[in-house]
């Protein structure tokens, strides 16, 4: 049987890695990329959510 489960918990910690590198490399200061950091961590899947929309983006350049 295909573990439906554990693929979703991979692709939400895939997600969330990539959300928190974003993050980390975008230019905002450094108390609003803790906060960010933290709503996605403490809230992975909303916190991904609420980032994809809303939260800073990483350097394009």
């Amino acid at each position: 049987m295909l573990d439906i489960g554990g693929i979703g918990g991979l692709i939400v910690l895939v997600l969330d890695i990539w959300a928190l590198i974003s993050i980390i490399s975008s230019r905002n200061s450094t108390g609003n990329k803790v906060l960010w950091s933290l709503l996605v961590l403490i809230l992975p899947i909303i916190g991904f959510i609420i980032w994809f929309f809303a939260g800073p983006r990483g350097q394009t350049a």
